[in-house]
């Protein structure tokens, strides 16, 4: 496997040892030793320039990984904040790092892990009119995000610009990882031409990520991107792995180069970035859209119409898993079991549905309505909107 890393080779052992400086001989020894690195790979390594999409779940183990490793030049792409709730999972990031920026937070520990490599900071969504710049200074660029306009998105700018594109996604107990851009190999729309349906894959926040989870497949990522860098091995490229953590398990798909691919086949269609929320069906940063639009109730609304005595029947559409991490004395009723459990819903009064954010019991107010609910409404964000608006000691999750 060709490296796309190919430095000048020193002409003897004394210069070779002279491109290393004494601390990062004794500090990458362990490589320096092993043949299949030694003193080319590691100038390899430090000479490489690697960009990370997305500092979370699989851009935690992937930053603290490559940068101990030795990759030259690490770059990191992320316009978000540590939160509370990314501890359980994002190793890169402690307690006392909780508000602040996430590159402010990451630089400072990668630089603390290794001061001997470059770290460039992009505090930015990825979009289409950004993407080509960030992208082409670096050699190899990993997917570590978690929604499928900035998976298309890195996938075409990757593929626009002959960059390779390590790719992995996880979900609960699963995770699949593959390489895609490399000559001859297909793409990420070689997998999948189209986006699957809005709301139809809940992201890590709606389902859930065991927290070691991440670790096994950002590794798992962060050996592909130093296999490369290398010129070692086989690469996951033309192969899909899947990972099953509650199995132990791992199966490998084979992937083909679709030759009808718009964007790396034959005849290809695509030669500019486009749209990729407009592509994926849903809108804003990275928030799916209402699946419907329904009447809603703000948390205050909801409040101050119980104070006054007013007959309210909330409905609460959670799964019972979650229901015992916080609730609001709502009648307990998962949306998938609502069809056969909408007799047990008071009338009489007013009906206000709820869940997490608004978007389950948007749902579920849709189809009351149409089962003849008159005076139904949606709580407005959710039991976290509620959190936030009335009672503060209700828990976020």
């Amino acid at each position: 496997m060709p490296s796309p890393i190919q430095p000048t080779r020193p002409q003897t052992a004394a210069e070779a040892v002279a491109s290393l400086s004494k601390e990062e001989v004794l500090r990458y020894s362990r490589h320096l030793i092993m043949p299949e690195v030694g003193m080319d790979g590691q100038l390899k390594l430090k000479q490489a320039k690697v960009l990370l999409v997305g500092s979370g779940g699989l851009g935690a183990p992937l930053a603290l990984y490559l940068a101990a490793a030795g990759v030259g030049r690490l770059g990191l792409v992320d316009f978000d904040r540590v939160d509370f709730t990314n501890l359980q999972r994002q190793v890169l990031f402690g307690t006392s790092d909780v508000g602040l920026p996430k590159l402010t937070a990451a630089k400072r520990r990668l630089t603390d892990l290794n001061p001997e490599i470059q770290i460039d900071t992009y505090e930015t969504q990825l979009t289409s009119e950004n993407a080509l710049e960030i992208l082409r200074p670096y050699d190899i660029v990993v997917d570590g995000t978690d929604n499928f306009p900035t998976r298309y998105l890195v996938n075409d700018a990757s593929v626009l610009l002959g960059k390779p594109n390590v790719y992995g996604s996880i979900f609960r107990f699963e995770g699949q990882l593959s390489v895609f851009g490399l000559a001859d190999g297909p793409c990420y729309r070689c997998l999948y031409p189209e986006p699957p349906p809005p709301g139809l894959v809940p992201s890590c926040a709606e389902g859930g990520v065991l927290g070691v989870l991440p670790g096994i497949v950002g590794s798992l990522q962060a050996m592909e991107v130093l296999k490369l860098i290398l010129g070692s091995g086989n690469s996951m490229a033309g192969r899909l792995l899947l990972f099953d953590a509650l199995a132990m398990s791992f199966r490998e798909l084979k992937l083909r180069k679709n030759r009808e691919c718009p964007l790396c086949g034959e005849n290809r269609t695509i030669h500019q970035l486009i749209d990729y929320y407009q592509f994926c069906g849903v809108r804003g940063e990275e928030a799916p859209p209402p699946a419907v639009e329904v009447p809603e109730m703000t948390p205050v609304e909801l409040r101050d119409r119980k104070s006054s005595g007013e007959k309210i029947f909330l409905v609460d559409v959670r799964e019972p898993h979650e229901y015992q991490i916080c609730n609001l004395d709502g009648y307990l009723i998962p949306l998938g079991d609502l069809p056969r459990r909408v007799q047990e819903i008071d009338a009489s009064g007013t009906v206000v549905v709820h869940c997490r954010s608004g978007v389950r019991s948007a749902q579920a107010v849709d189809f009351l309505r149409k089962a003849g609910f008159s005076r139904v409404w949606n709580l407005k964000g959710g039991i976290l909107a509620w959190s936030d608006e009335v009672d503060p000691s209700v828990p976020k999750y």
